[in-house]
């Protein structure tokens, strides 16, 4: 598991003298135009306690790119949530009001019951 701001990505020491950090890219990850993205919906409920949560799944391209999509479909909504691991979580039972905001603004999206 890496960690967040360490560009060691956790690593404490190397015995080669001539070790280099791996350069990172953010940019070598290409996102694709909205209508390449195949975003799929979901209501989900396990391990929150009880709690329901809309998940969108799927979203290839940068973590920054990924945040301002979250952050977008949470202030749409009205509601809190968070960005993991490239999975956007929206509190609250919002799957239409997502897939309508998705569909607005190019993306291909499906919705699962």
């Amino acid at each position: 598991m890496k960690k967040k701001n360490s560009p060691s990505g956790g690593l404490v020491y190397s015995t080669d003298p001539n070790f280099r950090f791996p350069a990172e890219d953010e940019n070598a990850i290409s996102t694709p135009v909205p209508s390449q993205q195949k975003l799929r919906i979901r209501l989900d409920t396990r391990n929150r306690g009880g709690k329901a949560v809309t998940l969108v799944q799927g979203f290839v391209g940068t973590a920054s790119e990924a945040d301002e999509l979250g952050k977008k479909l949470k202030t749409f909504c009205g509601t809190g949530g968070a960005v993991k691991d490239f999975e956007i979580i929206v509190q609250g039972d919002n799957r239409d009001k997502v897939l309508q905001w998705l569909i607005k603004n190019g993306f291909t999206a499906s919705k699962k019951i």
